[in-house]
């Protein structure tokens, strides 16, 4: 599982980009890093843009799946449904945990909670529906 997410990430440059990283990780649970960048902030504000917390979040949902999935690499998974609920300003470096709900035959639930790294405030909480295509 450890290299499966590893490699996605290698391959994904818009989250490398970012500078997304995998922390830690066990099956159905996965811990990302999101260094806080001012190119990635609303104009005007120290506040990193919603869009990239959300992206921060569909990730989280898909390598927290991706460590249930007998072959993640080979099976394909695809996000079907993003909730994001915004809570406060993502001011600092963000850590999230996403934890798989269920990872069913064709469909699987992971929550995700994203903090601010230096005080442990929640930014924002989300749920991420994936379409798993098992053979």
């Amino acid at each position: 599982m450890t290299d499966a997410n590893e490699r996605f990430l290698a391959d994904h440059d818009h989250l490398r980009d970012l500078g997304i990283a995998i922390t830690d990780q066990r099956e159905g649970y996965v811990r990302l890093r999101l260094p806080h960048d001012d190119a990635l902030t609303n104009p005007g504000s120290d506040a990193m843009q919603g869009g990239v917390v959300s992206t921060l979040i569909d990730h989280g949902g898909g390598a927290a799946l991706r460590t249930t999935l007998d072959e993640p690499l080979e099976t394909p998974h695809a996000s079907t449904e993003l909730n994001v609920s915004f809570v406060q300003p993502a001011t600092d470096d963000l850590v999230a945990e996403a934890e798989v709900v269920r990872s069913g035959y064709s469909r699987g639930v992971v929550t995700v909670e994203v903090r601010r790294e230096g005080d442990g405030e929640t930014v924002a909480t989300g749920r991420v529906s994936l379409y798993i295509g098992r053979e």
